[in-house]
This record gives structure tokens, sequence and C-alpha cells, in this order.
């Protein structure tokens, strides 16, 4: 008995396009040219009148024969429009070229006259048809959407041929990034890039990936925020500061998270947590106009996007949902570790002895607030004790300037006054290194001295902001799934087809 390879279907159809391509250089056609002059994008098309001249391109999509005239559809970036090839139009040789070497998927030009068909649908009456690409591989036989996710994702380009829907999605978030910059700059900060390699890995809690550089010999590590060369910036006298890039965190993967994401992050000098709060419901405000409405659908609930947005006290909140007063879990600028275990076992939130005292207080705010926080909110004044890059609040050290913004019950973004005192600066990364030794904490802050350094000569008093970009594109576009706004996301290598090759 002889079976059939899995991808024999498929391999005897790129035979046989190849044949074709082939056969289309035989006639002495090029079925790849190098260039090809448009008058008009297809949308631009699609707004004239009848009778208008126009030279489109874009990929066919649909594909009608009917004898001596065929119907397709042809499709760029911009949209779709109806073509109509007649073989007494285009000529008997250019027709059957068309009708039998070329099929769905391949790029063609189209140069003709605009016409409404009698069911009322603006088409294009080709005079002339050229080979741009042919393609090899047949679309998806569903075309109009992939429906398993993982083969969307790894697929993206087939996701972007197939589903207009997920186009939209990119180009939305490539207006929320441009609206982001056009704010920014609006507020006087000044867009940098810094670096991505780094000797330390600082300005967030997080695993870094680590690397090696061959020529200097010593390891590196992908930045986990872009926080502390921008604060050197406004220390060398900028007045403000951005940065719109990628930052890599060695950490679990799931709907929330990707290793590699995007943040933009912005210091501004003379500013504080409340002025960060102000820019980012300025920022709303333009996104709103991004996407045409003041709601969304986020998750099966409606989230109201217009500012101004609510403001809650933590450790308000924290009374009210816990039964106890923060302060009873905090110890000054660190965890009174015994207390919020007891306050841990006593709620029913999970902690054995190798749970780090931050991950535990993370656990109780995931069980027992976050819940409340499906409408956009700030949450104000967080403990010292995983906040040292923060000031602290006037006459209480045990809890610092700093918001977490939510919408949907995702945090979109992180906001301090910032630190300038070295000296407290110090300190605070000291009890982060106490903390990684002693609860086994990797993913505390380090101590940068080269930063701390940088401060002694003067930092200025400044508000600063991170907001995550996925995660914001993710609540414009309704996406409860980090993997549908992030074009290519970090996936398992695929086994089966590298098997296959």
């Amino acid at each position: 008995m002889t079976t059939t390879p899995p991808n024999s279907g498929i391999n005897e159809i790129v035979a046989n396009n190849y044949a074709k391509i082939k056969a289309i250089r035989e006639k002495g056609i090029d079925p790849f040219p190098h260039r090809f002059t448009l008058t008009h994008k297809i949308a631009e098309a699609a707004k004239l009148p009848a009778e208008t001249q126009v030279t489109i391109a874009g990929r066919m999509m649909l594909m009608r024969v009917m004898g001596k005239a065929t119907f397709a559809h042809l499709k760029d970036g911009t949209g779709k429009i109806q073509i109509y090839v007649k073989k007494d139009a285009v000529g008997d040789e250019a027709y059957e070229l068309f009708k039998k070497q070329l099929a769905v998927g391949d790029f063609l030009g189209v140069e003709g006259k605009l016409f409404v068909t009698h069911t009322g649908e603006l088409t294009v009456s080709a005079e002339k048809i050229t080979v741009l690409s042919k393609a090899v591989r047949p679309l998806p036989e569903k075309f109009h959407g992939l429906t398993d996710a993982e083969a969307r994702y790894r697929d993206r380009y087939l996701d972007l041929i197939c589903n207009d829907d997920v186009r939209d999605i990119f180009v939305k978030r490539a207006q929320i990034v441009a609206t982001l910059r056009e704010v920014l700059n609006g507020e006087g900060m000044l867009e940098v890039e810094t670096p991505v390699l780094c000797s330390q890995a600082g300005g967030a809690s997080a695993r870094p990936f680590i690397t090696f550089h061959n020529a200097y010999r010593y390891e590196l590590y992908m930045r986990i925020a872009l926080e502390l060369p921008l604060k050197k910036l406004l220390i060398g006298g900028f007045q403000g500061a951005y940065e719109i890039g990628r930052v890599f965190r060695n950490e679990g993967v799931d709907t929330r998270h990707n290793p590699e994401f995007t943040m933009v992050e912005a210091y501004k000098a003379y500013s504080d947590y409340h002025g960060m709060a102000a820019l980012v419901e300025k920022l709303f405000e333009r996104f709103i106009q991004v996407i045409g409405s003041e709601t969304v659908d986020y998750n099966g609930q409606k989230i109201n996007l217009k500012p101004p947005f609510r403001r809650l006290s933590l450790p308000e909140e924290w009374k009210v949902k816990t039964g106890e007063d923060i302060h009873n879990i905090l110890d000054g600028k660190r965890f009174n570790r015994p207390n919020l275990v007891e306050l841990a076992k006593k709620l029913h939130v999970e902690c054995g002895p190798d749970t780090t005292s931050a991950k535990i207080f993370d656990r109780i705010m995931d069980d027992k607030i976050l819940a409340d926080l499906q409408q956009p909110t700030f949450v104000f004044d967080h403990p010292t004790a995983i906040t040292p890059l923060a000031k602290c609040k006037p006459g209480d050290e045990t809890l610092v300037e700093r918001f977490e913004f939510f919408a949907g019950t995702e945090e979109i973004a992180n906001a301090y006054t910032e630190l300038n005192d070295p000296e407290d600066q110090k300190s605070r990364l000291v009890e982060q290194l106490r903390q990684q030794k002693e609860e086994n904490n990797g993913e505390a802050d380090i101590l940068d001295k080269d930063f701390i350094e940088a401060m002694e000569y003067g930092m200025p008093p400044m508000g600063g902001i991170g907001i995550g970009i996925d995660r914001v594109t993710m609540l414009l576009t309704g996406k409860p799934s980090i993997r549908e706004v992030v074009l290519f996301p970090l996936l398992r290598p695929n086994t089966d087809s590298e098997a296959a090759k």
C-alpha cells in the first residue's frame, strides 16, 4: 500500500505555478517586473466618477471566468475594486494569458476606464493587463479569513491578506503611536533613542535577557525599561524627553505578556505624578478621535474612554477590600513580611515560603482590587517597598507618589513623582539588593552606581510615566490578547513545519 505525502497537493500546485511562470517568460513577458506606474490607489479610484481613466495595481482576490470575459477583484493596501477583463478589449493573446496563467493571489496592474455595472458596482474596464508578480503558493482556501490562531500569528502576512479587520488593527496602532508623538512633542519633550544593550538592567523589576559581547568580552543585558538613560538626559539639561522603544523581559508568555513589547516612557522636568495623570487624560482625548468613539467593548465590558477618569487612593481601597490598614504590612521602606503573609492567609491568597513579598502584595491586589478596575481608573499612592525610584509621600515614608492607570482590569500606564535625592535613591536600591538576596527576588531593581553618580550632579524634580503601547492598542481595538496587536509575536518553533522541510 502506498501513502500520499501530506504536502503532495501543495507541491503539485507550486510545481504547476512555476511551469506557468516559465510559460509567461517564453512569451517574452517578465512575470516580476521592476516597477509599475500608478495614477491612483484603489481607494482613490473608487471615489472617481464613471468614464475616468485610471491605472491601478493590486493583488487579485477573486476571479470569475465567463467565456470571453472575466470579472475579478483587485485589492491593495487601501481598498478593493472590481475589474472587468474582456477578450475584445485586451486582445486574444493577453486574454488567454490572463485566463490560463494568472490566478487569485497574483499581483496585476490594470489600465482602463471606470464604469458602473447594472448591479451598481463601480468597475474598471481593462484595456491593458500587466503581470506584476506571479504567486507560486496559493492563498488559504477560505481566503476571507484564516481561523486557526496559531497559523494567523505565525504567518501574519497571510493573516493580513485574508483579514481586513486585522490590517485595520495595525493601521490603528500606527495612528496611536503617531498621536503619542504629536502630544508629547506638544508638551515640549524631545524624542530620543537610548541603548538596548546595557551593562546593567535597571529601571524596573523584571528578569532580563542576557547576551555576550565578543569584542568587549563581557555580558550585556537587553533593557527591561527605558527609564534611567532618559532621566540622565534631564540631569543633562533637557526639559523633557521621551522614547518609544522595545523592551525585553525574560518572563512568562500569556494573553497580556510577550517577551518583547513596546513602551513609551516620558519625563518632564518640574512636573509630578499629577502632571502625568493630566497627560494620560490628554492622550485619551486624542485616542478617542483616532478610533472615532468614546466607548469600546473589551472583554465583554463596555469601557468609557472619555476623561476625566476615576481616581482611587490605594491605601483607602486596600482598607475597604482587605479590612486592614495598608500600613500594617509595611515597615518603613520595606514590607513587614510576617504581617503580609498573615493577611494573605486570612484572605485565602496563595503564598508560600519562597513567594517574594512583592509577589504576595501583587496577588492580594489582583484578587481583591483588580476586578473593580474595569472603567479607566488612576490608583494613587503605592508602597515604597516595591517602588524604589519614586518620591515618598510627604510625612509618610511607607508610601510613594505613584499611580497605576487601569482600564478593562489591565494596567495601561505607570507614573511617578521621580525620586531626585541621590542618598535616598542609593538606600532604596540597597534595600532592593537585600530583597534579591534574602527573598531570592530575581525581579528586584539592582543598584546602578552610575545612575547614582549622575544624580549627584543635581537632578530636577520631575514627573515620569511609562505606557504600554501594546496594552493601549489592545484596549482601543477591543482585543484582549497581546498577540492580536503585535505583528510578529514570539511563538514556539513550529516543529511540524520543520519536519516537513
